[in-house]
């Protein structure tokens, strides 16, 4: 059976339906910068010339971002490049032998969840640390 591949002859990745874990990943990094600096899709989308759909599709690994266009996001949000493959299991990355690797099913990662960046945001928001402690005696 043969697996259409994007426009590249011989190359890219099969479109097989799921995207690839370290599409995945980066997008999610680029979701937890984007909330961490409390900027809407629409926002970092504005600063790099993407509509938020775009951006959406990017931060679910939906669409893979390119190198000139990770570069601008890790300007624009204020991370060096590195920070997007930061915490990439090494188990799930695609190799020769292995291009489809997904990761096992497990605990989902705790930075993705909503509460946890909420938490973050609030952590980041305190000016004054006697007030912060205060408030929890």
């Amino acid at each position: 059976m043969q697996t259409a591949t994007r426009g590249r002859r011989g190359g890219g990745r099969p479109r097989l339906g799921k995207p690839n874990p370290v599409d995945v990943h980066v997008g999610s990094r680029v979701r937890l910068r984007r909330t961490l600096l409390g900027m809407s899709q629409e926002k970092l989308g504005e600063a790099i010339g993407l509509t938020f759909q775009q951006v959406q599709k990017y931060e679910r690994g939906a669409n893979r971002i390119g190198a000139s266009r990770l570069f601008d996001l890790s300007r624009v949000l204020d991370v060096p490049v590195s920070f997007f493959f930061d915490d990439m299991p090494l188990d799930d990355q695609p190799t020769p032998g292995n291009p489809n690797a997904t990761p096992e099913p497990g605990e989902p990662d705790p930075m993705a969840k909503r509460e946890t960046l909420e938490l973050v945001r609030a952590y980041y928001r305190i000016t004054d640390p006697a007030c912060a402690n205060a408030s929890s005696s």
